[in-house]
């Protein structure tokens, strides 16, 4: 049984199955604990985990001023680009559960590809960094505080559920120990996850779990999600949507071509090339080819005076318009500020792309580019 939508609802646009309501409703209000609920929310893919992490943020922010969230899904996250895991403060309802929407996060990591595929092993270490940050600042710990208000968690999760990308569940799940565990079931049985407790062991005999198994709402998620299937497509638009704050919001840019020329034309800031360190990830790039390689990309742009430098905050994107050796500069684009800009250390390059459509640009100047510059300080 699926609740009506109401007019003015901010889940009005989709519609909310009574089990979904129910489970939101637990773990809002059903919990009681010194501590605010830690919510995980797993399942395989087109599930509705992230309409649900919608639905479940709206719901607990009728009782708290504020929600922590946990982006786990460097493929199709939540508030950001594409190849990053964050931590983003959430404070306001989202008025429409079909259509998520960019924030910038508190923390973010750069992980550099749509998958966990390549390095499983740094991908779980990034997302335990982060939610160690969310520990520190936002709980209680030993009767110490930072002064900030505790917040309730909610982790959203990948759809790749099988072979690695289970174990990598498992290991999230053990790490973060959350308060509720909700596991979205499809009508494939063989694509879901075990019934069950599925990632306590022995050692974890005994431990209390709230694990809310829900059925997924496919037929009302698919009907306002038509375009759900095209992942790629849908990181593209998210990429244009991130390099759009580029401009201010009045700026009139209403289609990709006048985005595409906006960018390209776009004086974009330079940067010392002697003053930044490059890492590649996920592969190794002889010496001689590295600039080639980083110009016309899209890189991360990390900050490691305020974390470990095997494991640097992000503070967001650049592209990196041109490339002057013999000035010893750098020219990127980015919305990020001049002066976060200029803590940036270390330029981190994945396998995030350009959107094509943004490449084609009919009389553009040259990528490499030595004028019309703006300068970070």
């Amino acid at each position: 049984m699926a609740s009506s939508p109401k007019q003015g609802d901010p889940s009005s646009s989709i519609c909310i199955s009574q089990q979904w309501s129910e489970a939101a409703e637990t773990i809002a209000y059903g919990y009681v604990a010194s501590h605010p609920p830690i919510a995980l929310i797993c399942g395989p893919k087109n599930s509705g985990k992230s309409t649900f992490s919608r639905h479940l943020i709206n719901v607990l922010l009728k009782r708290y001023r504020k929600v922590g969230y946990l982006d786990t899904d460097v493929g199709q996250p939540e508030f950001t680009a594409a190849g990053l895991l964050s931590f983003t403060v959430v404070d306001t309802l989202t008025s429409d559960l079909a259509v998520p929407c960019l924030k910038t996060p508190e923390r973010c990591l750069f992980f550099g590809d749509i998958s966990s595929k390549r390095d499983p092993t740094t991908y779980v270490k990034y997302i335990c960094t982060i939610y160690d940050y969310y520990q520190k600042e936002y709980m209680l710990n030993m009767g110490k505080s930072s002064g900030k208000t505790e917040l309730p968690l909610v982790v959203n999760t990948p759809g790749w559920v099988k072979g690695v990308g289970y174990d990598i569940l498992v290991d999230m799940l053990k790490y973060i120990a959350p308060t509720h565990v909700v596991k979205i079931n499809i009508s494939s049985e063989r694509k879901n996850l075990p019934a069950g407790p599925f990632w306590l062991g022995e050692d974890d005999y005994g431990r209390e779990v709230n694990l809310l198994e829900i059925p997924a709402c496919q037929d009302s998620f698919n009907r306002s999600l038509p375009a759900q299937k095209d992942s790629h497509l849908l990181r593209d638009i998210r990429i244009m949507a991130y390099f759009r704050q580029c401009f201010p919001s009045n700026f009139n840019i209403t289609t990709i071509k006048e985005l595409a020329n906006a960018i390209a034309s776009h004086p974009p800031y330079q940067v010392s090339i002697s003053t930044i360190h490059i890492r590649h990830l996920h592969c190794q790039v002889p010496r001689s080819e590295i600039f080639y390689s980083l110009n016309a990309t899209i890189v991360g742009l990390a900050v490691t005076s305020e974390q470990s430098e095997d494991v640097p905050w992000c503070v967001g994107l650049g592209i990196v318009r041109g490339i002057d050796k013999f000035k010893d500069l750098l020219y990127v684009i980015t919305p990020v500020t001049p002066s976060t800009l200029q803590k940036v250390d270390l330029l981190l390059q994945g396998f995030i792309e350009i959107p094509i459509c943004l490449l084609q640009v009919q009389g553009c100047m040259s990528p490499y580019m030595s004028t019309n510059v703006l300068a970070t300080s």
